[in-house]
């Protein structure tokens, strides 16, 4: 599918139309050698790492805002760039804070449910990471290590009451980030109505819409979209999703869903058979990772909710995100390793 969404962009622009899927494809490499070496470690030496991981993710988080360290891309400032390829430090992040967060949750279950010795020392660490991702500026992975960091929480034994006060405060925040700043607002207002303005900031929305009513039940046929020929931006990143329902209809939509349907589900059986905390945190807390990002992605190329540049895991194009997404899945295959019910 990446192909088919990116080689004749590629071609006219790359002047290769094999430009993205080789890149793809190092990626792919990369992150299966992540994968297998996530399932030999074992999952005590994977919790050693807990803190130095946390504190990498931070450095390299303040390293990407450091003029001439990190790249600026249309006003952003979230990667590394290594000749053709680039990392994306928010990604590790969303690793980092998973493992970190299911150690101390295990180190802690005894006081989770007290503010100043559970709640609090998490939710500095959290504002801390999200403030520098934030910062980048990228609010969609800002909202995803919330959402995950929050979920364990709650399974980890945190009150209910501290979570809801903390959301209640936030919501100014979230307002002005969301209303305040003009590109974001206009992303609101046009998923509202995205005709009023269907020739600027909801064009790509429009697009999408007719990719996926183009397909029909069937699609139509593996290669033979329009809409990427540079009418759907992003066609083969954030809104492959649209492209994979024009060329293969609800039929090709419909069984990608399921198959997150049944990845989300069979690592939920994992989470619920393992003994040990600090596994049964991590494994929900990649689970959760994997099925909100697919959540928002499907959901924002539908049009049910706000654009945001969320990739489809494992699907849309792009290295950091497919190479860490793998080393999750890596972990939950070694947690399953370690559960002897999960067969």
């Amino acid at each position: 599918m990446i192909y088919s969404a990116s080689a004749i962009y590629a071609d006219s622009v790359m002047k290769d139309s094999l430009y993205y899927i080789k890149r793809h494809l190092v990626y792919i490499g990369i992150g299966i050698l992540m994968m297998v070496l996530a399932m030999s470690v074992s999952m005590d030496k994977i919790r050693l790492m807990a803190k130095p991981m946390m504190l990498i993710a931070i450095l390299l988080l303040l390293a990407v805002l450091m003029p001439h360290v990190g790249s600026e891309t249309s006003g952003a400032r979230r990667w590394f760039r290594f000749g053709p390829l680039s990392f994306q430090p928010s990604e590790f992040a969303k690793i980092a804070i998973i493992i970190y967060m299911a150690d101390f949750i295990s180190r802690k279950e005894k006081v989770m449910k007290s503010f100043l010795y559970g709640y609090l020392p998490a939710i500095i660490v959290l504002i801390g990471t999200v403030g520098l991702v934030l910062l980048e500026p990228d609010l969609g992975t800002a909202v995803t290590i919330s959402v995950i960091t929050v979920i364990m929480l709650f399974a980890g034994g945190v009150r209910s009451l501290y979570i809801l006060a903390t959301f209640l405060a936030s919501l100014p925040a979230l307002y002005v980030l969301l209303f305040r700043v003009p590109y974001r607002r206009k992303r609101m207002m046009m998923f509202l109505n995205p005709w009023v303005d269907k020739r600027g900031a909801g064009f790509q929305i429009i697009q999408s819409f007719v990719a996926l009513g183009s397909g029909g039940l069937f699609g139509v046929g593996l290669g033979q979209s329009r809409q990427k020929l540079f009418y759907l931006p992003a066609s083969h990143t954030d809104f492959i999703f649209s492209i994979i329902g024009e060329e293969l209809g609800f039929i090709g939509t419909a069984s990608v869903v399921l198959l997150f349907g049944i990845l989300v589900w069979q690592g939920m059986k994992i989470v619920f058979k393992t003994a040990g905390t600090f596994e049964r945190m991590t494994g929900l807390g990649i689970v959760s990772l994997i099925g909100f990002e697919a959540i928002i992605n499907i959901g924002v190329t539908a049009g049910a909710l706000p654009t945001k540049g969320l990739p489809l895991p494992f699907i849309s194009y792009g290295g950091s995100g497919l190479v860490f997404h793998l080393m999750a899945i890596g972990i939950l295959f070694n947690i399953a390793k370690t559960c002897e019910s999960c067969e």
